[in-house]
């Protein structure tokens, strides 16, 4: 029985420095990549560009956007993001021009993301557009009752 006792003891020490070594090699293989100028993401959300590395004091000066830096710890940065490709299927811009885009019916130009089910959204004349909440609301009531 204390054989036993000591072989599942041995085994949970072992399993446990296995993972310690894998996950210390995957951080230094991680932290070999760093460079100024690649993309990388911080283990409290910030994404940024590094700038430059201090290897003495363990910091990495991260370009957050353009003229905002921030100096963090090298292990404070998780995650090295990697460039990926825009599908070749949907262009970027889509046949649209500058300022143009997909847009509800009677809503301004948006970002394209549209909430809900676009399709089934009622299409609305122009004179709507320009109506009083009061109005809005008046017209609403009564379409309700004449819909039931």
């Amino acid at each position: 029985m204390t054989i036993l006792l000591l072989a599942v003891f041995a085994f949970f020490i072992f399993t446990m420095f296995r993972r310690n070594r894998k996950t210390q090699q995957q951080q230094t293989e991680m932290q070999s990549k760093f460079a100024p100028g690649v993309e990388v993401m911080t283990s409290f959300g910030l994404y940024g560009r590094i700038v430059a590395i201090n290897d003495a004091e363990n910091k990495v000066v991260l370009e957050l956007s353009p003229g905002n830096q921030a100096t963090v710890h090298r292990q404070a940065v998780t995650k090295v993001v990697e460039p990926t490709a825009p599908a070749a299927d949907t262009p970027a811009d889509a046949g649209f021009a500058p300022g143009e885009g997909i847009t509800g019916a009677g809503s301004a130009p948006s970002s394209g993301v549209t909430l809900g089910k676009a399709e089934s959204a009622p299409v609305q004349p122009e004179n709507h557009r320009n109506e009083t909440p009061e109005e809005s609301l008046k017209r609403l009531n009564d379409e309700g009752k004449n819909g039931k």
